[in-house]
């Protein structure tokens, strides 16, 4: 199977400056799935779970060696999978929300909010995160009726668990991507139009962060409540070492859009997206280097920890890290 080579880049210039400095590669494995993948989660080293269009849905307890398809009952396309713990875990796919508590073993379909909080628009759930057992957010937008158009942004708030939700107002329109939480109080969206949101009080109130960016931002990860990373469109890398009161646009000769940026520790950083990029960065998101994988089809989720990484893609296009 393929394995990837990679190059050192400065961040500011176009041009390879020297020979690799890492002893790593990605190698591709074949899923058998035909469709896109658009989410993957890890409980641990050798359990996890991969998802996509269509309502798709497989699980692994062999490191991914093999996949097991889950009969999810939807053809939605499943946007996120995350799980605060082992045990507990959420499915976001367009309007609907599938939760597990054993593992992923079964999944439950249950509503985020109910008809009168949306009008006449249709909500699409993109994101969701949980800062502790009880408190959660689910983010994405209002479309209207036929699904093609932005209407509102959205924004959901859980105080219970996710067995009732609150629509959270806040100060823009446009579709939202993703969100992070740093802690029990701190968390930051992302979204359409170089928009980031940030609240400091659990997601009861948001306030714009100034990027300078226009373009698309689609993942946000925190540290800690100061060190950041959003990336999106354009070969946007943003990066803020004071809570996002400061964003500064990381300048690189990359132009693919990006879909996903993951740390596994403070200096260490990977970031996944179209046409089989793969970058990472091992001082703090300062620089970062290309790795060309084996695979031009475009990236859309990615999960890495210290001991092992994995990221999914279109056609079915699953690429695990080696150390």
């Amino acid at each position: 199977m393929p394995l990837c080579r990679v190059f050192l880049f400065a961040a500011f210039l176009t041009t390879v400056l020297s020979p690799p400095v890492f002893s790593q590669s990605w190698k591709v494995h074949s899923t058998g799935h035909r469709g896109d993948l658009i989410a993957i989660h890890f409980t641990s080293s050798s359990k996890g779970f991969i998802a996509g269009d269509d309502g798709y849905l497989a699980s692994t307890v062999d490191a991914g060696r093999t996949w097991q398809s889950y009969p999810l009952k939807t053809t939605e396309n499943i946007n996120e999978i995350y799980f605060r713990n082992e045990d507990n875990g959420y499915l976001v796919a367009g309007r609907k929300l599938f939760i597990t508590s054993d593992g992923g073993n079964s999944w439950m379909e249950t509503r985020i909010g109910t008809p009168a909080m949306f009008g006449r628009g249709i909500p699409e759930y993109l994101s969701i995160r949980f800062a502790d057992k009880k408190r959660g957010l689910a983010v994405g937008a209002l479309l209207d009726e036929k699904g093609e158009y932005v209407l509102e942004s959205l924004v959901m708030r859980t105080d219970d668990g996710g067995e009732t939700w609150s629509r959270i107002a806040v100060p823009t329109k446009v579709e939202l991507f993703h969100l992070d939480f740093d802690g029990n109080s701190r968390a930051w969206i992302v979204g359409d139009k170089g928009t980031v949101l940030a609240t400091t009080d659990g997601g009861l109130n948001w306030r714009l962060q100034e990027t300078g960016a226009d373009r698309a931002l689609f993942n946000v990860d925190f540290r800690d409540d100061e060190l950041g990373f959003a990336v999106g469109g354009g070969g946007t890398i943003l990066r803020t070492e004071d809570g996002g009161r400061n964003w500064v646009k990381v300048e690189t000769p990359f132009t693919e859009t990006l879909k996903r940026v993951d740390f596994a520790d403070d200096k260490n950083g990977w970031v996944v997206g179209h046409k089989g990029t793969i970058l990472r960065s091992a001082d703090k998101g300062r620089t970062w280097v290309r790795q060309d994988c084996g695979t031009d089809d475009d990236l859309y989720g990615l999960y890495i920890v210290k001991r092992y990484g994995w990221a999914v893609g279109a056609n079915g296009t699953l690429v695990e890290y080696l150390r």
